[in-house]
């Protein structure tokens, strides 16, 4: 009877297309399942086109579905195998004839029993009390692991304080008064717990199975993304050395035309200064001949004292400014340097901030520099009390009103500036602080510029978070809320921002990096680096440094 529940169950996990027990189980959408490799086929016959069919119910699907292994189905399949490997492995020790397949062993007989043969066992009071497990070929491990070693008998009892299985002289004895129950109810309980255990074992193999494919097509994504931007960069790249290449050309043919034109204006010139020597050669040799002969009257009636009339010889332009050295090129190369050296820290940073999936925090300063960022001052912004310098790198305070144009965009009360570049991602800077009167801060484009309202200060409102300098007094504001910081002995200052995560956190730079305060929250738009700046103090946005790589 065991053995026809088997070979029902069988043929309930065998697959309708190869009619095989199913071997790595797939399910797809119907509900119906199918060998993966016999599926595929069946899907990948060249008259198989969408949509695609379930061989048995015939439901249609637009799209192939996603095939993914059935774990579950899977290990059943995998016990069903086992148990009748085990079951056909194993013969009844009473048949005489033919042997019939065990379907329980007895530990008190040590003996393997067919379901005929079996049947003295459940019908004889004699045999009530005798063990009975699935059939195996060894009891005697059986016999065992179910005994006590310390008093022969059946391991019964499960006492709940040690957690063990006991017999009934331990309990009596060893585990006198602890808290025991049977084992069948211990067993019922445990495989309950199991389930329950199952149950979430597979929730989180599902999860994480959803993750693994969501990172694939993360990958996917991000390769198919990557090669757009190389495509992308390679047609603007191939544009501009084009445009360049058609700027040479013009810049070719406008001096060579000129130097045309001026060698055959040269040329021409040259001609007619010929012609005019070959004249004047000619009325000097006869002005000599005059000169020399002795006849009066020849001399008198000559008309060779009359010159002939020419053109003003035209100023010729002498060496070295006889050249076209004055038409520099090396500045416009310069120009080109500095734009593209300013593009491509912003495109790294940009780069640097495509991830699959989110990475770790930086914690060392190699980490860190990965995400340097390249930073200038903007003069629109700057108090007039604020003078710049180093190439808008460099901002002191020496509390003189400058001459600087009206701007909407300039704080006119307080001693603030703003950086040009906007931030988002992940951003790295450094300062060097002089003076006793300076802040670190960020601030969203919106805070006020005009008036000395707390909306145009940095960090009293919640549009700008600030650091504070002052005398040697570390302080971080936000809103209006203060927190006070220990004291920190390095003048550079380090500020890394992780604007997707809402991070914003200073470091105290040496030959270390020391966290001074880290602030958590989210930020709903792009970022400014801003600074304040007191009588008397100066901060310097540092170039990117060197760090070794241990």
């Amino acid at each position: 009877m065991a053995e026809s529940s088997g070979s029902e169950y069988q043929e309930q996990f065998s697959c309708p297309i190869c009619l095989d027990p199913l071997k790595e189980p797939v399910t797809i959408p119907c509900g119906h399942s199918y060998c993966m490799n016999c599926i595929n086929d069946c899907w990948g016959q060249k008259d198989q086109r969408p949509p695609y069919r379930c061989p048995q119910c015939r439901e249609t699907f637009t799209q192939r579905p996603v095939l993914k292994k059935n774990t579950v189905l899977a290990e059943m399949m995998e016990k069903l195998q086992k148990t009748h490997l085990q079951n056909a492995d194993v013969l009844c020790d009473f048949c005489i004839t033919e042997k019939n397949s065990a379907v329980k062993s007895c530990l008190q007989c040590l003996a393997s029993y067919c379901e005929i043969h079996l049947q003295p066992h459940y019908q004889s009071p004699a045999f009530m009390k005798h063990k009975l497990i699935k059939a195996t070929t060894h009891i005697q491990e059986n016999i065992q692991d179910n005994d006590c070693l310390r008093h022969g008998k059946p391991l019964d009892i499960y006492c709940q304080d040690d957690s063990q299985c006991i017999c009934y002289l331990c309990m009596i004895d060893i585990h006198k008064g602890h808290n025991v129950v049977s084992v069948e109810s211990k067993l019922t309980d445990k495989k309950k717990e199991l389930r329950e255990t199952q149950v979430k074992c597979q929730e989180m193999i599902q999860e994480r199975e959803r993750g693994q494919q969501e990172l694939i097509d993360a990958v996917t994504s991000f390769k198919i993304s990557a090669q757009e931007a190389l495509e992308d960069s390679e047609k603007v790249f191939s544009e501009l050395i084009c445009s360049l290449e058609e700027r040479y050309s013009e810049m070719k043919d406008l001096i060579r035309s000129q130097e045309k034109a001026e060698i055959d204006r040269a040329e021409n010139l040259n001609k007619q200064l010929d012609q005019e020597l070959t004249e004047l050669r000619q009325r000097d040799e006869e002005i000599q001949k005059l000169l020399m002969t002795d006849n009066q009257v020849h001399i008198l009636e000559s008309s060779v004292c009359v010159l002939p009339t020419f053109e003003d010889i035209p100023n010729i332009i002498k060496y070295p400014h006889l050249s076209f050295k004055d038409i520099s090129i090396p500045p416009f190369k310069e120009v080109l340097e500095k734009i593209w050296q300013q593009e491509r820290t912003k495109i790294s940073r940009e780069v640097s901030n495509v991830h699959v999936a989110e990475p770790p925090e930086p914690k060392t300063p190699y980490e860190f520099l990965k995400y340097f960022c390249y930073l200038q001052l903007d003069p629109n912004t700057a108090n007039k009390t604020l003078i710049l310098s180093e190439v808008n790198r460099k901002v002191i305070n020496h509390s003189v009103a400058q001459q600087y144009p009206d701007h909407l965009e300039r704080f006119d009360w307080y001693c603030n500036v703003l950086c040009k570049e906007s931030l988002c991602g992940r951003c790295y800077w450094e300062v060097e602080c002089s003076g006793n009167d300076c802040a670190i801060a960020v601030s969203y484009k919106g805070i006020g510029r005009k008036g000395k309202s707390e909306d145009c200060r940095l960090g009293s409102n919640n549009k700008s978070w600030r650091l504070s300098r002052n005398n040697q007094k570390f302080s971080f504001i936000h809103d209006r809320k203060q927190v006070n910081l220990p004291a920190v002995c390095s003048s550079r200052i380090g500020v890394y921002l992780d604007h997707r995560a809402g991070t914003l956190s200073f470091y105290s730079v040496s030959d270390t990096m020391t966290l001074i305060h880290r602030v958590q929250t989210t930020f709903t738009e792009p970022l400014y680096p801003a600074f304040a700046i007191g009588v008397g103090s100066s901060v310097t946005i540092k170039e990117q440094r060197r760090v070794q790589v241990d």
